[in-house]
């Protein structure tokens, strides 16, 4: 049997992360990286493998940084964890011994077996594995009407990049009212499904799907409206669960809603074990309520701090919670929210009121490549603190929600945020006069004064 000072499960960004940052601070030690498949993806960038990147080994990721840092990579299945005797076991039969284990074993998609005909041939998942992706890409390649079920990121992003094949059908099966609801507010949300729709996606919103039908194979999906719709590959993307049979087998403590409990240092219930990424417990930065918020960002945040912390605390955690942000693009424009959307501090009780801005995002508008920014925060009346925001725009929507959510993870107020120094340039950016944060956080400040 051989010993390793640390074992990580999984080769995700939050394993990776955890295994490159612990390597680098404890160099002495020795770390082992259990991983399935040989190949790994880039999570986020799965749904570009069908159009976008033209092929699914653009998209390869794996522990390339973990092994040039010194550790070790096994490509094996385990089977079973031992926490008294710190021991585990694997599927081609081998046993390792470890003084700390972290659990980094992500997600698996939701498969909708409420639904009459889930188990036909063709009805497929976003997985985070190489080989099945492969196998879908292949299926997706000779399809030409596909049905997308699950209007969040994951959903909408492959219907898009499927939609830009001029022979396929593509449609977009959601239930709520639009596409991307638990990110943004009706009006952003709205927006992109009408980016959405320009990009070549049937919408089919505030709809449920009731029943899958074909013989062996799906060939239609059937909905609560009674339309049926044609189809030869169906693809369900309405969520995932925290894949946590191996640490509850092992007697770690699971939460509600089936994540590993851990606390602000990654630590599980059972002393030196870990968990990190999509498989962990979250909660919300300003709601403090639990969540299950399963963004890279996020995961590469905590494990960051796991790594720097495995064998004592170095680094002290300065975030409390998980920020929500995200950002994506359709038919050229980004959409981006960060923090509490005004639903969000609805449901929690949190008494708040907004900023909003528009202007061009290029000082003239007439220049090329010039596109409308909008600009939503929401405040806190009492104390003016931001703490969550939606963008729509161009590209540079990416990088100023990252500004946005440094702001509300620092408590920075619109009373700050409205003398902030900023760089502008007329081919990058709104003008200064107009730049639109700022105007926003003078929007805000004048509906405080209204209180």
């Amino acid at each position: 049997m051989k010993n390793y000072d640390v074992i990580i499960i999984g080769t995700g960004p939050s394993g990776i992360i955890t295994g490159v940052t612990g390597k680098k601070e404890h160099p002495e030690k020795s770390f082992l990286m259990i991983r399935e498949e040989e190949n790994g993806l880039v999570p986020c960038g799965i749904p570009y493998v069908f159009h976008d990147l033209g092929g699914i080994d653009q998209n390869k990721m794996g522990p390339a940084p973990f092994v040039a840092a010194g550790g070790e990579v096994a490509v094996d299945t385990v089977t079973s964890v031992d926490t008294v005797m710190k021991t585990l076991d694997t599927a081609s039969g081998e046993t390792y011994g470890w003084d700390r284990l972290v659990f980094a074993t992500g997600s698996l998609p939701i498969i909708p077996r409420f639904i009459k005909g889930w188990q036909l041939e063709n009805i497929e998942y976003v997985k985070k594995s190489y080989s099945y992706i492969q196998v879908l890409m292949e299926q997706a390649a000779s399809a030409r009407n596909i049905v997308v079920v699950g209007g969040g990121f994951i959903g909408a992003e492959v219907a898009e990049q499927l939609a830009r094949h001029p022979e396929k059908t593509v449609t977009l099966v959601e239930m709520e009212e639009h596409c991307l609801n638990r990110a943004f507010s009706s009006d952003f949300a709205a927006m992109a499904d009408s980016h959405l729709e320009n990009a070549g996606v049937h919408l089919r919103v505030g709809t449920k799907v009731t029943e899958f039908r074909g013989e062996g194979k799906v060939s239609s999906v059937l909905l609560d409206s009674g339309e049926e719709l044609k189809a030869e590959l169906v693809i369900c993307a309405i969520g995932y669960n925290p894949r946590t049979e191996l640490a509850e087998a092992a007697g770690l403590e699971i939460t509600g809603n089936r994540s590993i409990k851990v606390d602000r240092y990654m630590r599980t219930s059972v002393k030196d074990v870990f968990a990190v990424g999509d498989c962990s417990s979250t909660s919300g930065f300003i709601t403090g309520n639990p969540d299950n918020i399963m963004l890279a960002s996020t995961a590469t945040a905590e494990a960051r701090v796991l790594g720097y912390n495995l064998f004592c605390i170095r680094l002290l955690r300065t975030f409390a919670g998980t920020l929500s942000a995200f950002s994506t693009e359709f038919d050229g424009y980004a959409f981006a929210s960060a923090g509490a959307i005004e639903e969000t501090a609805r449901r929690a009780d949190i008494d708040f009121v907004t900023g909003r801005f528009e202007v061009m995002d290029r000082h003239p508008g007439a220049l090329p490549g010039a596109k409308k920014m909008i600009v939503k925060i929401v405040v806190t009346p009492e104390t003016g603190r931001i703490i969550g925001a939606e963008i729509y725009g161009g590209k540079s929507v990416g990088e100023l929600i990252n500004l946005v959510a440094l702001a509300i993870q620092k408590q920075v107020t619109v009373f700050e945020l409205v003398s902030f120094q900023m760089g502008t340039h007329p081919l990058l950016t709104p003008a200064p006069t107009m730049y639109a944060l700022v105007k926003a956080c003078e929007g805000a400040m004048a509906n405080i004064r209204k209180r």
